[in-house]
């Protein structure tokens, strides 16, 4: 493990712990309603998870878009394009904890690892349908009598939702416990399947799923920090696509809306070609 993926693990750790530090909400089982509550983490961490500090700006964004009054929606927009234009899908990479989750299990030793589900070409585009149908169209125009929405990524999809959130909860409540049904059935269903494909595969729910990654990948090409390959020391050897866990060749599209910002690629060029826009270069031995 290079420079680089080390400080992104301890960041990943380090910024988990941090958003998600209310510790009496896990003991009592309550959700933190303070007013840091009121303010957005980049990433796609939980409200309803009892330690969380923050609230998740895609929850954010479905909530107002649901509700009768949509003026608070603009402050879920600005976030996302704020931090989108200054970072890009490094949120992803560093400050989401479902990121780690799945980092973590994909690092458990097991035959068969693969980088790319197949039908890649086509299933990266998920991401994009989720966001807008699920994200946005459904919870401004499937409302109720009053002109209620409701926040459908959250309630049938997210498994950030149901890990962080849904099952310490149900874990410590026993109210939750008699009153669950199906839909908490289909919300298990889709965490495990995930998890499992995290075995095989690398972050299956950010390449595939995730319509956070899908907003914060479209700023990669314009975000503040981002990749830059110094052309005239690259030697074309491949290895910075043979380590990186999506298949994308840095030394072509440095920043590509799937990166993640992982960083191998940084720690394995042997020629110092690869740089984050002067945040980080790896040092010749």
């Amino acid at each position: 493990m290079g420079k680089y993926t080390k400080v992104r693990t301890a960041v990943q750790v380090c910024w988990t712990a941090l958003s998600n530090g209310y510790l009496a909400g896990f003991l009592k089982g309550k959700i933190y309603t303070g007013p840091a509550k009121n303010i957005c983490v980049p990433g796609l961490n939980c409200y309803s998870c009892p330690g969380a500090l923050g609230a998740c700006p895609i929850g954010a964004l479905q909530a107002t878009l649901a509700s009768r009054n949509h003026k608070t929606a603009f402050y879920a927009v600005g976030f996302l394009i704020l931090f989108g234009a200054i970072l890009g899908r490094i949120v992803c990479g560093f400050l989401c904890p479902f990121g780690l989750v799945q980092d973590l299990i994909y690092k458990i030793p097991i035959k068969r690892k693969r980088k790319l589900l197949p039908g890649d070409r086509w299933l990266k585009y998920l991401k994009y349908v989720i966001l807008v149908l699920f994200c946005i169209v459904l919870p401004l125009v499937a409302v109720d009598a009053v002109g209620q929405g409701t926040p459908w990524f959250c309630a049938y999809i997210c498994p950030s939702g149901t890990f962080l959130g849904g099952i310490p909860l149900v874990a410590s409540t026993p109210m939750l416990q008699a009153a669950l049904g199906w839909l908490w059935r289909w919300k298990l269903a889709v965490l495990l399947v995930l998890l499992v494909l995290s075995l095989f595969f690398y972050r299956p729910f950010c390449r595939y799923v995730c319509p956070l990654g899908a907003i914060y990948g479209c700023f990669n090409q314009v975000s503040l920090l981002k990749y830059k390959v110094e052309e005239s020391a690259c030697v074309s050897c491949g290895k910075c696509q043979k380590v990186c866990p999506f298949d994308i060749d840095p030394s072509k599209t440095p920043n590509a809306a799937e990166c993640i910002r992982c960083g191998r690629c940084l720690d394995t060029c042997p020629t110092d070609a690869l740089e984050m826009m002067g945040l980080y270069k790896k040092k010749k031995d």
